[in-house]
């Protein structure tokens, strides 16, 4: 069994054990039936002395009777070094059975589950209430339990904006492998005037504010930005570039928050999660997200 201490340490645990139950036994037995307690008591201060009586019996009996289950318990389990115990029980074969047990029992639900069309999914409210829980185990800490993103810091994923792209596969390709997103800092090629510049825009931009072809600001993010936000700055979901044009904002829209991704830069890691769901907690999941 690999979960078990093997060979030296093994001894030892048996060893230390052993000990243990010995010394218990004789700390129990010297107390009740030693000889001493007819022995006269120290007194102080005129009337102050020890009691010399031992404690009830009915605790001996009781702590023996603890005693006797123990050995019974360290013969039919594991507890002595890497001995397996009569039963041969363990806490992995016990969490495999469950899992055997939960197979038998749902596989051919997750089955329909897994081959039905996310629109199927989205219909079926038991679908979605799994589903729900599922986010609440793994994904509600960074996104909220209502899942519309918080601190600035976790996106939204009940709205439409989806930065790698919303779409079926784009969702379940998040979920699965992750993604890392990275913003540059320009600070050094823009200046601080530029910055401000192209911050400016990208504000306006947000505003549905319309901007002249020669605006400086303008000028500049076709140079340095175009690449990945696209000529229009409605993103590219490919790179990852989010659309500066619609009113979502992951780290605020702000002038003093857009400086700050313009001039240092963002980063951002979504983990993947493919060997922590299966593909069917995945599809509810992206069904979930897609109502």
């Amino acid at each position: 069994m690999a979960d078990l201490p093997q060979d030296f340490w093994a001894g030892w645990v048996t060893l230390i054990t052993l000990i243990s139950l010995g010394g218990m036994s004789w700390l129990v037995y010297s107390v009740y039936f030693s000889q001493g307690h007819d022995k006269p008591s120290p007194v102080w201060d005129e009337n102050l002395s020890e009691g010399t009586n031992p404690a009830p019996m009915w605790w001996f009996w009781f702590i023996f009777s603890l005693l006797i289950v123990m050995v019974i318990y360290l013969m039919l389990y594991p507890g002595l070094g890497s001995y397996k115990g009569v039963l041969n029980w363990s806490q992995g074969g016990r969490l495999e059975q469950s899992y055997e047990t939960y197979d038998a029992k749902f596989a051919d639900t997750r089955t329909l589950i897994r081959d039905a069309s996310i629109q199927t999914l989205k219909e079926n409210s038991s679908a979605m209430r799994s589903a729900e829980r599922v986010f609440e185990q793994n994904c509600e800490n960074c996104h909220g339990e209502d899942a519309k993103g918080q601190a600035n810091l976790f996106p939204d994923l009940r709205d439409a904006d989806w930065q790698w792209g919303g779409s079926e596969s784009d969702i379940m390709q998040t979920l699965r492998g992750g993604r890392i997103a990275v913003m540059p800092g320009w600070q050094a090629a823009l200046g601080d005037e530029g910055v401000n510049q192209v911050a400016g825009f990208v504000l306006a931009l947000g505003r549905g504010e319309s901007v002249s072809d020669d605006n400086a600001g303008k000028v500049k993010y076709q140079q340095f930005c175009s690449a990945c936000h696209g000529a229009d700055a409605t993103g590219n979901p490919i790179l990852g570039g989010p659309d500066l044009v619609d009113d979502v904002w992951l780290y605020g829209s702000d002038m003093p928050a857009l400086v700050h991704s313009i001039a240092v830069g963002r980063t951002g890691i979504m983990p993947p999660f493919g060997d922590r769901l299966d593909e069917t907690q995945i599809r509810m999941l992206t069904a979930w997200f897609m109502q």
